[in-house]
């Protein structure tokens, strides 16, 4: 139980750091002003979450 839980922090880490790389990389390229980036950030972090999350629970309770 404590490795699943392990694996999937270090996954999580994983997930989050390079959608966030791919996020800064959209912002720049669509040039989106500075004023709505931290918004597209959010929406982008905690819907990743919600995945992340789900994702969890069907392998813990799969």
């Amino acid at each position: 139980m404590v490795s699943i839980i392990t694996v999937f922090i270090l996954f999580t880490v994983f997930i989050l750091y390079s959608i966030n790389r791919m996020t800064n990389k959209l912002c720049v390229q669509k040039e989106i002003p500075d004023e709505r980036q931290p918004k597209v950030f959010r929406t982008i972090n905690i819907l990743i979450l919600i995945l992340l999350i789900s994702s969890y629970v069907d392998v813990l309770y799969a």
